[in-house]
């Protein structure tokens, strides 16, 4: 497991692991480099291609702990982590199942929805910082932050409505002191053209896209068109905007994809502790494409050195 953009894994994922660890699976969860309790410098720096390698090194060290099936192996990640599902559920072999919950599968898409709430003038700021960071970086320079999220007119990576909810999503009474909310304004640079949903149609694995119709920051619609091109995808549509899963969705999404898991990885059905929760989506709600096989631990490590989340 790992968290969004510059999110550390004890926000982006302790909610969703304490949960899947009460449930009977095994979690770990890390930090990609540059960010949290991994090393790399400089910090706060997020480069795709890392993080992709990340995953891969994550995935291995997952394989090899005690009382881990190597052929059972699951992923999860939301936002922008949550866009490279598509691409590792579909490249590598080693993972037996895959959630990926309101994730950024059109980086540019979502790139053009985020300008309806910023201003021109701190637009131009932003890309100005960016551009001088990525040159400071050819020379040596520490990395120029922006902060993760602010209000329209500040110089910040995220300005969309759902900023408003995201502290006490990820940071309720500000339980998470060590995380440092902000990132290189380089990174947001190098992330705004990519388009990782693209990958949906290769992926083999059994897949669950998790989204939220008023997500106004990872933007439904692309997910729902990638999930839909994913053979044997599952979705599932939840109201809400882009951090409801930790909120007023937690039980709905925790259910749901407690349900996949236990059906993909253990081949069995929900856990009794996700029944009641599992009713309130509704079939509407959920659209499955075709039953594959699959397996278990809800897994992925760099840092947490084989214990559980």
């Amino acid at each position: 497991m790992a968290g969004g953009f510059a999110v550390t894994k004890e926000p982006g994922t302790d909610l969703f692991a304490k949960r899947f660890w009460d449930s009977g699976f095994s979690v770990l969860a890390f930090d990609y480099r540059h960010l949290g309790e991994s090393g790399g410098q400089p910090r706060q720096v997020v480069r795709v291609r890392e993080q992709i390698a990340d995953w891969g090194a994550a995935i291995s060290l997952a394989g090899g702990l005690p009382g881990v099936d190597p052929a059972r192996l699951a992923i999860w990640a939301f936002s922008a982590s949550g866009g490279y599902v598509f691409g590792l559920a579909a490249r590598d072999s080693r993972i037996a199942a895959a959630i990926a919950q309101t994730p950024n599968a059109d980086n540019l898409a979502a790139s053009r929805n985020a300008a309806r709430y910023q201003k021109p003038a701190a637009m131009l700021r932003f890309t100005g910082r960016g551009l001088l960071d990525a040159a400071g970086a050819l020379a040596g320079r520490p990395p120029r932050l922006v902060p993760l999220g602010g209000q329209p007119g500040t110089v910040a990576l995220l300005t969309s409505p759902d900023v408003a909810d995201a502290d006490a999503a990820l940071n309720p009474g500000g339980r998470y002191p060590d995380w440092q909310q902000a990132v290189a304004a380089r990174s947001a640079l190098r992330l705004g053209f990519s388009r990782p949903g693209r990958s949906a149609a290769r992926v083999r694995c059994p897949l669950l896209v998790l989204v939220c119709d008023q997500d106004r920051s990872a933007l439904a619609g692309p997910a729902v068109r990638a999930a839909r091109r994913a053979p044997g995808a599952e979705l599932v549509r939840l109201p809400g905007g882009h951090y409801a899963p930790f909120l007023e969705q937690h039980e709905q999404a925790v259910a749901a994809e407690l349900s996949f898991l236990c059906r993909h990885l253990l081949g069995a059905d929900r856990p009794a502790a996700a029944a009641s929760a599992a009713d309130a989506v509704s079939a509407a709600d959920a659209v499955s494409a075709a039953d594959a096989d699959a397996v278990s631990v809800a897994a992925a490590g760099c840092v947490r050195d084989g214990g559980r989340a």
